[in-house]
């Protein structure tokens, strides 16, 4: 597994630094050469990325800084939000991806995002959690707010993107497990995250999909397209 979690090449908050401003760096326009380089040596490749746009960022572009998110007025930029970011690096990353004409053997899958949206009673800073036993049915729940604007974004670019793979005799092919994972709001370690005797203080985790059951989902679905 390559580790990229903006899929774009990124610089980690410098801890050091006095203003304590904890903002990544984003290069919207360079793809993260340490996965993209490595495509050519696989069979099958797997993209993901969703979450971590949440975080506070700077946007670069021409290694020039264009904008940002979740930031205050002392860079002198607009705050973009996080939707500019996520579209950017998913175009980008495929772009890559397809650039790779001629080199690349692989099938690469591009997995859409796991909902972020399972907290109840709160968000994930004011309380919010997720107790849920069993799953909802789909008529009990329904993809809205961020969820539904990174899909859309991602199933845009997806759809773009494989229409040119097409051209250049590459496959992609879309892994879409977001309708189902949106009906398990039981897969969560929720405040069972961290061991009973360690003191730490942490929020209610309903992101991470710690739980068997639903993340098997992902698994049986991946098999299968490897069979096609």
């Amino acid at each position: 597994m390559f580790w990229s979690p903006f899929l774009v090449r990124a610089r980690e908050p410098d801890h050091d630094d006095p203003a304590h401003t904890g903002h990544y760096s984003l290069y919207l326009d360079e793809p993260d050469d340490k996965w993209v380089s490595q495509v050519p040596r696989f069979d099958y490749v797997l993209v993901s990325a969703a979450n971590w746009f949440s975080r506070p960022s700077l946007f670069y572009e021409k290694r020039r800084l264009i904008g940002c998110s979740f930031c205050s007025r002392q860079y002198g930029v607009p705050d973009l939000t996080l939707y500019y970011s996520q579209r950017k690096a998913w175009r980008v990353a495929l772009r890559a991806i397809n650039a790779l004409e001629g080199k690349v053997k692989a099938r690469v899958i591009v997995r859409m995002l796991s909902p972020m949206s399972h907290f109840e009673n709160g968000t994930w800073d004011q309380g919010g959690n997720c107790k849920r036993t069993e799953p909802v049915r789909s008529n009990q729940t329904v993809m809205e707010g961020r969820d539904l604007q990174f899909y859309t974004a991602q199933m845009e670019e997806y759809r773009a993107a494989e229409k040119t793979a097409r051209t250049k005799g590459l496959r992609l092919m879309l892994m879409d497990a977001t309708a189902a994972m949106l009906m398990r709001p039981d897969g969560h370690p929720s405040r069972y995250g961290h061991w009973p005797n360690e003191k730490v203080q942490l929020y209610n985790d309903c992101i991470h999909w710690c739980l068997p059951g639903p993340i098997d989902i992902w698994n049986d679905l991946l098999f299968q397209m490897m069979l096609v």
